[in-house]
């Protein structure tokens, strides 16, 4: 069902819309994280958010170690008690090439449901939160793009009109459509 899905690219809009909460937890939920886990593992990132496959869901799948045991799936995400603050480098499946140094919280509490639909809570500190941060920025349109210092946009400027390019060239404008003339009565 969602093997043809794929990694979406900037500037490509999908990656700026707000995210629908989950509301049907049904076994194509389950199908879905799958393949993302699988996209996430053959693009060598730490986390996938539905919205960068081009899927409209407050939904993200995350393995901090690489070790199958460490998959989670996190569903209609809520992010509590942020505290502290570290800046380290980031970088997205959906601007390769592209890493900056985004500051986030150290200590993070998780709130979230399972492919099941059933709650749970996670307190992390470090790096998990920092996945949690990013993939959730995903889920309300944000992304590292909208976190770039003024060095940093300079510095990806051409890597960025790249994208865009690339972009442009495999989605031409639809042609507008032909309005005819009016009609003298």
């Amino acid at each position: 069902m969602y093997e043809d899905l794929k990694i979406i690219l900037y500037p490509d809009p999908r990656l700026k819309k707000l995210s629908k909460p989950v509301t049907k937890f049904e076994a194509d939920l389950v199908e879905l994280t799958a393949r993302m886990f699988q996209l996430m593992r053959e693009s060598k990132g730490v986390g996938l958010a539905a919205p960068q496959v081009g899927i409209n869901l407050r939904l993200f799948v995350m393995n901090p170690t690489g070790k199958p045991e460490d998959d989670r799936i996190y569903v209609n995400p809520s992010l509590l008690d942020a505290d502290g603050d570290e800046t380290a480098e980031e970088g997205c499946l959906s601007l390769p090439d592209i890493h900056i140094d985004v500051t986030r919280a150290v200590h993070v509490k998780m709130v979230a449901q399972d492919v099941t639909g059933k709650s749970f809570e996670q307190v992390e500190a470090g790096y998990i939160p920092r996945i949690w941060q990013h993939e959730f920025d995903h889920l309300n349109g944000v992304l590292l793009t909208d976190r770039m210092g003024p060095s940093a946009k300079v510095e990806y400027r051409k890597k960025l009109r790249d994208l865009e390019d690339q972009y442009a060239a495999e989605h031409p404008p639809k042609p507008a459509a032909k309005r005819s003339a009016p009609r003298n009565k």
